[in-house]
């Protein structure tokens, strides 16, 4: 059953974040109701469904080996994790990242779900992380397709890219107390 949980979950996800790059049915009939107010209620309200389908079907599944990650492939997941840091908060706060990057936060997102998936071997995580990673580059090209080439914001000067480096630093080390709270550690094995 959790694992039919977490595939809800996961098409859930998809559903609310594809539906206003792929104009999804659903979507543009909540708008023309009640507007575009009305689509992001609803749209907020599907992610945080999803989110709690993901995280319930991920803890209740039984734990299947599909593969034994090497040890090596700990600090890759590492470097994976402070780059997809790095590129994630620079969607929301001015530096140079966001010039080089033209999606940061769906970009972030994908290095996370490949960063896990190098290190987690079990059928949950690879459905949970591999769908994420399949998400982000369906929607990407989705985006793309609807906003065609983009413009990329100007560099910028030192101190936002300080002010994101800052961010980063203590987003990376909260996430990194959060799963040795949780009995995870993210530098091997644990």
């Amino acid at each position: 059953m959790s694992f039919f949980v977490l595939i809800l979950g996961l098409a859930l996800w998809w559903a609310t974040h594809l539906a206003k790059p792929m104009s999804l049915p659903f979507r543009t009939a909540i708008v023309a109701r009640g507007g575009e107010g009305a689509a992001k209620v609803a749209m907020l309200a599907g992610t945080l469904a999803a989110v709690a389908l993901m995280i319930n079907g991920y803890k209740g599944a039984d734990y299947i080996d599909v593969w034994v990650p090497p040890l090596w492939l700990y600090p890759v997941n590492n470097l994976l994790m402070v780059l997809a840091i790095v590129v994630f908060f620079a969607g929301n706060i001015p530096g140079n990242v966001r010039a080089w990057i033209r999606h940061p936060q769906l970009t972030g997102l994908k290095l996370w779900a490949l960063a896990h998936l190098l290190v987690n071997g079990d059928l949950a995580s690879i459905i949970l992380f591999g769908g994420l990673l399949a998400w982000g580059v369906v929607a990407l090209i989705a985006i793309n397709k609807r906003d065609g080439k983009g413009r990329k914001p100007a560099p910028e000067g030192w101190k936002p890219n300080a002010i994101h480096a800052g961010v980063s630093v203590v987003a990376f080390t909260v996430i990194t107390g959060v799963h040795n709270w949780a009995g995870v550690s993210p530098f091997g094995g644990g």
